[in-house]
Formats: structure tokens, C-alpha cells, sequence
């Protein structure tokens, strides 16, 4: 029976627990924080419930309802409203609705008539010659134009990575895309015809869901059959190779250290953390380096809660996101209150708003104080607030959402050749297979 050492009890390190203990294997999980879930957070303040890090699940996978269903999860889960379908941005200094059906999109304000022509132009235009290393910006601007890139790609990536389209490259971002160019040449003919393709991995109908009690309850569900495999507040100090099988010397906080032995191990820690681990006697040592500097940038999440009735805005909708030739601060704003029950208290809302990344990593970390009133100063002009905040609450990521960029390229290449060079050893996180929750549930 193979003896597995897991490096950290986030998502992914959750997940792959759960499916080897099923499987029949030895696990023992290590975390050196005193909680699991990693940054899947959610905390209840004043009657305001926040999530730190991904706010929502989209089960659109069968194999991501099959992991909800097995540990649980499936039958907590709590549906968005409705009106989580309607997105939005700022266009002119004013959010505008973009379109959700083709009739919608003739006469939404979102893209001018040129650029909804463009647009439609698509299909005309012939693959890309280099398509490899291509970047989003670049696909983007090609396929649909330069005014799809700056009002629909260029503040959906800052909705999803808080990165620019520039840096990041298409076949790590997105990967269909890349493969919908090359199948059928163009990307709306190339949907069209994937749909009518017998073997879908999607459901039938996609659920955007959370948990009252927040998305901590996602990894408290994966980890309630792991208890006994779990051991938190200790932190990996050193792993070494021995012959075929691995040493791991532990510490926990009283400062007192331990060594066991396994057959197997997998890190699944962010790339940032990986040389706070002394490693010894492994082969293609320097390929660790390139492992742990993956590209991240800071983000700070302003959490603020106002009077319902001192906003004019109806926040009918999931929130808005800000495209950068906007020239705004903010990345984009979430409606909590609007798309799950239980987010604020009654009579109150609660908003969500993102400041940094990318775009400028210096605003995110400015003073709280100073995130507080950037936040408030455009939010009031944009959504028509008469009042002061009766909530605010900030939290900072340092190092918040690894890009899908050439680094990642680097880095699965590496990844790739320590596992070979090192068998039993292997790395995953959202690092390698990306930062979509349904990634990391099924981080293989």
C-alpha cells in the first residue's frame, strides 16, 4: 500500500487526498496553516458574510457535480439569483448591460456599430501563423478587433485574473479557443458546430452556486472524510530523496520536528512558497527555481456595506467590471447581496470591489484607508450613492492570482521534468492547472 505526503490542504491538495484515500492509499495531508481550504475563506462580520477568495462556483462539468455529489457537497449548494445572468461594465463613465442573446447584442451600447461588425466579421478571418506562444490580446484583437479587446477582453480578464490580456497567452488561458481556431478555423463556427458533438463533458444545464455559509464550505465538505489524514499548524521543513522512497521532516508550532517516510510525494502549495522548503538529493535541483516564480500580483478586495435606499443603482445584476481605457482605479465590483441570500444584513447590501492586479499593483498596497476612500469615490459616482458606507472591511492578497502567461509555460516544463527525473514526486495547484475552482477540484 503506497504512503502519499500531500504539501497543503487547499483545493487541490483536498482533492487529490480525497481520490487517493479512495483509491486505497496512505495519505497524510500537512498544512502549515490552522485551517484548511487554503484561499477559499469566508467570515461573518456585523451580519455581513465575505468571501476572500473565489466567490462563486460554476458547475458546468460533470465531473465537477460528480466531485460535489461524492464528498457531499452537492445537496448544500445554494443557486445564485437569477439575475447573477446579467452582467455589466463601464462604458463612457456609465455601467451598461452587455448583451445575452444575438437581438440584445444588435442593440446594446456595450461595442459601437463598427465594432459589433467587426465582431460578426469573424468567420472571415483565417488562422494565425504562429499560434503558439500567441497572447490573448493578440487572438483577441485579430479575431474579433480592437474595440472587442478593449471593452469586452480587456475587463473580463481583470474579472478572472486582475491581469492584462497582453500578458497572458492563449493556450494556457484558454486553451478551447486555441483549439476551436484550429478545428474549424473560426471561433463562433467553431462553437456552433462543438454543441452538436455527441461526447460533451458539460451538463445539460449549468448551476452558478455557493453555500450559506459562504465558499469555506466547499473545502470543509472535501476534507470532513479526511480527518484523521489532515495535520494542520504544520509546516514541511525539508524533503529529501532516498533511493525509492522519500524522507519528510516536519515542524509543528510548538517547534518540534518530526520525520516520516513516504513513497510518494506531491506539493500542491503556491509556487511562492516552495523554496521556504530545504530540499535534498534531487535530481534537476535548479528547475525548483523556475518552479517557484510563477507570475502573481497584489489585489486588495474592498468590502463595503451600505443602506439599500442611499443607492439609486437597482443592482439587478452578478456586477460590473471596468475596462481600462476607462481610466478608473477600480477593477470591477460584485453585487454579494444581489446574487446570494444571506450576504447582508436586512435592508442593507453588500459590494465587493477589486483594486490592483496587473493594472497597477501599486494601488493595492496603498493604506487601507486609502483603498476605502478610492472605493467609495468611484463607486458613488457610478452607482449614484447619497450615503456613507455602515461597513467596510478590507483583505489583501500579496500574492494573489497565478497568470496563465509564458512564465506557466516555464513552469509546467519544469514540473514535467522534476516528476521524470524523480519518481514519486510531482507538483500540482493552480499554479500549473490553472485558477478556475473546477481546475483544482481536478487538478490532474
Amino acid at each position: 500500500m503506497n504512503r502519499i505526503c500531500i504539501i497543503g490542504a487547499g483545493i487541490s491538495g483536498l482533492s487529490i487526498a480525497y481520490e487517493k484515500k479512495k483509491s486505497g492509499k496512505l495519505v497524510k495531508v500537512f498544512e502549515s496553516g490552522n485551517r484548511i481550504g487554503g484561499v477559499i475563506q469566508s467570515e461573518l462580520i456585523d451580519g455581513y458574510l465575505l468571501d476572500y477568495g473565489a466567490n462563486t462556483l460554476n458547475v458546468r462539468l460533470k465531473s465537477t457535480k460528480d466531485r460535489l455529489e461524492n464528498c457531499g457537497a452537492w445537496d448544500n449548494c445554494i443557486d445564485a439569483n437569477l439575475l447573477s445572468n446579467k452582467r455589466m461594465i463601464v462604458r463612457g463613465g456609465k455601467i451598461v448591460d452587455l448583451p445575452h442573446s444575438f437581438l440584445s447584442f444588435l442593440f446594446s451600447p456595450f461595442l459601437s456599430f463598427k465594432g459589433k461588425l467587426r465582431l460578426l466579421a469573424e468567420p472571415l478571418v483565417g488562422r494565425s501563423s504562429e499560434p503558439e506562444n500567441e497572447s490573448v490580446a493578440s487572438f483577441i484583437k485579430r479575431r474579433l478587433g480592437q474595440e472587442a479587446l478593449d471593452y469586452a477582453a480587456n475587463p473580463f480578464l481583470a474579472g478572472i485574473y486582475a491581469a492584462n490580456p497582453e500578458s497572458l497567452i492563449l493556450n494556457q488561458a484558454f486553451p478551447k479557443f486555441a483549439e476551436l481556431e484550429k478545428n474549424y478555423r473560426s471561433i463562433l463556427l467553431g462553437l456552433k458546430k462543438s454543441r452538436k458533438l455527441s461526447e460533451n463533458p458539460n451538463l445539460r444545464k449549468s448551476r452558478l452556486v455557493s453555500f450559506p455559509n459562504g465558499m469555506k464550505e466547499l473545502p470543509e465538505n472535501l476534507g470532513c472524510t479526511l480527518k484523521n489524514e489532515i495535520s494542520l499548524s504544520t509546516t514541511v521543513k525539508k524533503i529529501s530523496r532516498n533511493n525509492n522512497s522519500w524522507s519528510v521532516t516536519v515542524q509543528k508550532q510548538t517547534g518540534e520536528q518530526t520525520v516520516h517516510d513516504f513513497d510518494q510525494v506531491i506539493s500542491t502549495i503556491p509556487s511562492h512558497k516552495l523554496n521556504t522548503i530545504e530540499w535534498q538529493n534531487i535530481k534537476e535541483h535548479d528547475e525548483l527555481s523556475v518552479l517557484s516564480s510563477s507570475t502573481h500580483h497584489p489585489l486588495s478586495m474592498v468590502y463595503l456595506g451600505y443602506e439599500r435606499k442611499d443607492i439609486l443603482h437597482p443592482l439587478d445584476g452578478f456586477g460590473f467590471l471596468v475596462p481600462e481605457v476607462e481610466n478608473l482605479k477600480i477593477l470591477g465590483t460584485l453585487f454579494s447581496s444581489t446574487l446570494f441570500p444571506g450576504r447582508a444584513p436586512e435592508g442593507k447590501i453588500l459590494l465587493t470591489t477589486f483594486i490592483g492586479g496587473e493594472r497597477d499593483p501599486s494601488l493595492a498596497q496603498q493604506k487601507e484607508s486609502m483603498l476605502i476612500s478610492t472605493a467609495k469615490k468611484e463607486l458613488t459616482k457610478l452607482l449614484k450613492i447619497s450615503g456613507e458606507p455602515t461597513f467596510q472591511k478590507i483583505k489583501k492578497w500579496p500574492n494573489a492570482i497565478p497568470l496563465p502567461d509564458k512564465q506557466m509555460i516555464k513552469c509546467k516544463k519544469a514540473a514535467q521534468k522534476l516528476s521524470v527525473q524523480n519518481p514519486g514526486l510531482s507538483f500540482s495547484g493552480s499554479y500549473l492547472c490553472g485558477v478556475s475552482l473546477p481546475n483544482c477540484l481536478d487538478p490532474f
